[in-house]
């Protein structure tokens, strides 16, 4: 029977590469996704995922969507937590709702999605949590000290609760993604691109979503149960650990 897969933020950029990557891998997949109806219905039709929006930063909203998602696919067996927002400021003029939006969507979203799913995958034994992290948690980034400090949470999430899951045959890992090449990213003035980015990048270009697909598919296969507390960095060599 096919794994039942749930991206969040799934419909755009890393995220709908990732969802496409676990459907040529064979799982049945949904993708959640914040405010983009636009996009996300393209996405539904392009690839035949369905769709489910909501709030990761909302407990309740996740806990609903969650049901909906298993009410329509079946008892969730992997789950990618890629949803995240950047709100860049310097620190002394960040506020305190740049601080709380940031830490609520790309910190706290990690237990609002994943405490309704952890209760079935230990009665099932088996499931796969995958959480997108970030260069930016692995070394900090001026001017992103909310997304740096929810990203680098990831990680310690990732490294606990894989001690936890790893006696039920779940398995807990983060992938921590450089420069990819989305519609972000590629909006970067040439200049900026030629001169302060890719000289920083041995490899010599940005990534492509498709490579963090087929990493988060690799981390969610069956047989990829002795890989679990990992951090994979897929960054072309820019920060290595």
């Amino acid at each position: 029977m096919a794994r039942v897969a749930l991206v969040t933020g799934g419909s755009r950029g890393i995220g709908a590469a990732i969802s496409k990557a676990l459907k040529a891998a064979g799982c049945k997949v949904a993708a959640s996704y914040a405010g983009n109806d636009e996009a996300a219905q393209a996405f539904k039709a392009q690839t035949g995922i369905p769709v489910f929006k909501w709030d990761v930063s909302s407990a309740e909203a996740c806990a609903a969507g969650i049901r909906q998602v298993e009410a329509e696919l079946g008892p969730i067996d992997i789950l990618v937590n890629n949803a995240g927002i950047t709100k860049d400021a310097m620190f002394h003029k960040m506020t305190l709702e740049q601080w709380q939006a940031v830490i609520n969507t790309n910190l706290n979203s990690l237990f609002n999605m994943t405490h309704p799913v952890w209760s079935g995958m230990r009665d099932r034994g088996f499931g796969r949590i995958i959480c997108i992290s970030s260069i930016n948690g692995q070394k900090g980034q001026m001017g992103q000290t909310n997304y740096s400090a929810a990203k680098a949470g990831e990680i310690g999430f990732v490294k606990a609760l894989a001690q936890e899951g790893a006696a039920k045959n779940i398995t807990v890992n983060a992938i921590c993604p450089g420069y990819i090449g989305t519609d972000m990213v590629k909006a970067v003035p040439e200049k900026v691109m030629n001169e302060r980015i890719l000289p920083f990048i041995p490899v010599g270009r940005v990534g492509e979503p498709e490579e963090i697909g087929r990493a988060v598919a690799f981390l969610a296969a069956d047989d990829a149960g002795f890989i679990t507390g990992a951090t994979l960095s897929v960054n072309g060599g820019q920060y290595m650990t």
